[in-house]
């Protein structure tokens, strides 16, 4: 398919972390496929993500194709870049429609992007997962990524105001082994050992970030587990229900 609006989008993007000063590490890159289809399942702790976990494949140049909301793509600013950049819209009342433009999308070379979690994790671990990543993977034979990045939380999250000015903030995005998933698989079984890699490669991560928080009022990016102010999973859960 034709790609006229992601490379420039890409580019602005790059811009960006020049002008901020990102300090980004990439690592395990290899694991994404240069060619064919693939499903990255990436962790969700920011509403940038998308942008970060993207950065990731672009490192074998691959462009992935995220499924997202479809209140997105009716953004009057939004809308035409998803469309241009050819991602998925995810409608929660007709979610097969979704499914099968993922299924067309790995059956035709293309990587998609996939947020297990569905929602961001204001605790900043790993949620939950839904089964939508390991079910296309295994349909299409495709392997299937394990990412998960830190840091993009203390640009913008949910619950906290949005700061996209700050300069100098470490990104870690990192991709792990590939899991291949077959349709003789249980399914359950294949998610949890994704969830559980995941959560493996986050606690790495999270350890060997470079920056600390500047003083008290800085300890929301971080879990609890680690000495932050981020809210136990416990607690989000009993906030749900």
């Amino acid at each position: 398919m034709a790609d006229l609006v992601y490379p420039p989008v890409i580019a602005f993007a790059k811009t960006m972390f020049r002008a901020l000063n990102m300090k980004i590490t990439i690592l395990g890159e290899e694991h994404v496929p240069a060619s064919g289809g693939a499903v990255i399942a990436c962790n969700h702790i920011s509403y940038l993500d998308f942008i970060f976990c993207g950065l990731g494949a672009r490192q074998s140049r691959r462009l992935v194709r995220f499924m997202a909301k479809e209140s997105i793509f009716r953004n009057r600013i939004g809308g035409p870049l998803m469309r241009g950049m050819h991602h998925i819209p995810v409608d929660r009342d007709a979610g097969m429609a979704s499914y099968k433009a993922a299924l067309a999308a790995l059956k035709a070379g293309e990587v998609v992007g996939v947020f297990p979690e569905a929602t961001i994790d204001q605790s900043f671990t790993i949620k939950d997962f839904k089964s939508g990543a390991v079910r296309l993977a295994a349909a299409t034979g495709t392997p299937l990524v394990p990412m998960v990045l830190w840091g993009t939380q203390r640009f913008w999250t949910k619950g906290r105001p949005r700061d996209l000015t700050q300069r100098g903030v470490a990104i870690t995005i990192r991709m792990g082994e590939p899991l291949h998933p077959t349709r003789k698989d249980n399914g359950d079984t294949v998610s949890a050992e994704l969830r559980s890699r995941m959560k493996t490669m986050l606690v790495e991560v999270q350890r060997g970030y470079p920056q600390k928080p500047a003083g008290p009022d800085d300890l929301w990016w971080l879990p609890a587990h680690l000495g932050g102010t981020a809210p136990e999973p416990e607690v989000l859960e009993a906030e749900a229900q």
